[in-house]
């Protein structure tokens, strides 16, 4: 198969069906940075409004890293992977520290800023400064499992050091930005996971799964990632027009995110029960006749390697305890100011007379 035949027709057929998209209207570093970051795990068509509410706020370096990281966070709210903003922030502070305030323009240079891996380090070399490294993210690997019909685990470090190779081989050095363009866009609206219009492709007559009949099983993946279950049970405390919050800390992924007092069990629990656990009974120490005025059971809420089953209890209290002394005393009005996980978030829209509806 001819490397630069492939090329031809992929950005070809990019040419008459690409979307338009602002971050493809420009060869900023920083804005390409900004809509790769964003766009990890996360689809166009979500990514494309918090892209443009992120630059609107951000539109450089320099007014990334002077921000407070609570604001940071605010406009990252609902998009989850929460590190990403949280790496964002740290790069831009080390931009202005260390590159004299101008994005890196060598693949080391790029590398070496928080956050960033190997795609999206090619991505912005490619689309930036048009440097010929070839980009990988889960179309290209798709793609190329499927026309060269290539069963090699894309999660396994010989199918990343394998794909990687075959898609640098592709590459049309004369416009690399192009062509990584054209096959991730392919990947995504032409060769997609599920039912492929093959009898569209113009790349069916090349495509050596689809002679095999072997598309749908590829590409394949090897690794299964343990999901493990947990139980929130958070305490929406309220009462003289302020609402108990919590900043998470630790190393998770809503490290730095707010919330509700927040009391886990082993398992799924009743209101009575709850009220058993010690961590209820310290917090409401002394207080007589705690009662719940609504509760709510969240959706099933599925991270990468966690199923969280919530319920939200809403408490009024005519006093705070001792105990709730450690929290913040939020203002109902102001409590939509503070980034939260998309669970609460979801919570907070569907109380919206109780507190202010999150908005950016």
């Amino acid at each position: 198969m001819e490397d630069r035949e492939i090329s031809g027709i992929l950005i070809h057929w990019y040419g008459k069906n690409k979307r338009e998209l602002p971050w493809r209207e420009t060869n900023d570093p920083y804005l390409i940075w900004i809509s790769e970051i964003i766009l990890q795990q996360t689809r166009v068509v979500q990514g494309l409004d918090y892209f443009n509410r992120f630059v609107r706020r951000f539109p450089d370096v320099r007014s990334l890293a002077v921000a407070d990281e609570d604001e940071v966070m605010k406009y990252w709210q609902g998009l989850g992977y929460y590190s990403r903003a949280r790496n964002l922030h740290a790069a831009a502070k080390q931009i202005m520290s260390s590159c004299g305030g101008m994005f890196p323009r060598t693949r080391e240079g790029v590398l070496s800023l928080k956050g960033v891996g190997d795609y999206t380090s090619a991505a912005i070399c490619s689309f930036a400064y048009r440097q010929p490294y070839a980009t990988v993210d889960g179309n290209v690997y798709r793609v190329l499992a499927r026309l060269f019909d290539i069963d090699t685990p894309i999660d396994s470090g010989e199918g990343k050091k394998y794909f990687t190779e075959l898609a640098q081989s592709l590459l049309d050095e004369r416009r690399p930005d192009l062509f990584n363009q054209a096959m991730m866009e392919f990947g995504a609206l032409q060769c997609v996971p599920k039912s492929p219009d093959c009898t569209r492709c113009p790349l069916n007559g090349k495509c050596l799964a689809l002679a095999s009949g072997r598309v749908e099983r590829l590409p394949v993946k090897g690794g299964k990632t343990t999901v493990k279950s947990r139980y929130f049970n958070y305490l929406h405390i309220h009462g003289c027009g302020r609402t108990l919050l919590a900043k998470r800390t630790g190393n998770d992924i809503w490290r730095n995110l707010y919330e509700f007092p927040l009391v886990e069990t082993m398992s799924s629990v009743s209101w009575g029960e709850l009220q058993q656990v010690p961590e209820f009974g310290m917090l409401f120490d002394g207080m007589e006749g705690v009662s719940v005025k609504r509760e709510f059971v969240a959706k099933k809420h599925v991270l990468s390697h966690r199923v969280i089953y919530a319920v939200f209890y809403e408490i009024l209290v005519d006093s705070f305890s001792p105990a709730m002394r450690k929290y913040l005393l939020v203002p109902d009005a102001e409590v939509g100011n503070y980034a939260v996980s998309r669970l609460v978030q979801c919570y907070l829209e569907g109380i919206g007379d109780v507190c202010a509806p999150i908005g950016l």
